[in-house]
């Protein structure tokens, strides 16, 4: 892999700081001994959850894949903005029952409608079939 594959590990700003959480940080320290265990189990817990996104990530475009099967064997085009637009209005009313700032339903909901869409062009292009990377479609 390239560097520029692992920009996203630089700091944003020429003035972020780092510091490295682990079982050094906090062996003189009660206190901070006490945060690093907290954190380490708070990790622990998003990580779970990040399998968890993943994983449903992938059942949702398994269902993608499948409606770009079908879309090109009726001859639809890719994009369907009432979908969308329903889409987003669901999103949000999610969000704000969940918590969640409607912002980060706004970029999910562009992640996946934009690959989406690119996946159904793919798959109208080669004829309805989905491809090796969509096995499961």
């Amino acid at each position: 892999m390239s560097d520029s594959e692992h920009d996203w590990l630089r700091p944003e700003e020429e003035t972020e700081s780092e510091t490295i959480i682990d079982a050094r940080t906090a062996q003189n320290n009660p206190e901070v001994a006490d945060v690093v265990a907290k954190i380490a189990s708070l990790r622990q817990s998003i990580d779970n959850v990040d399998t968890a996104i993943v994983s449903l990530l992938a059942e949702r475009f398994k269902y993608t894949s499948q409606v770009g099967v079908l879309k090109a064997r009726a001859g639809f085009a890719p994009a369907d903005y009432q979908r969308e637009h329903a889409q987003i209005e669901r999103l949000h009313r999610i969000a704000d029952e969940a918590g969640l700032d409607p912002e980060i339903a706004e970029m999910y909901r562009e992640f996946v409608v934009t690959e989406a869409k690119r996946r159904h062009k793919r798959i109208a292009v080669n004829g309805g079939d989905p491809g090796v990377l969509d096995v499961f479609a």
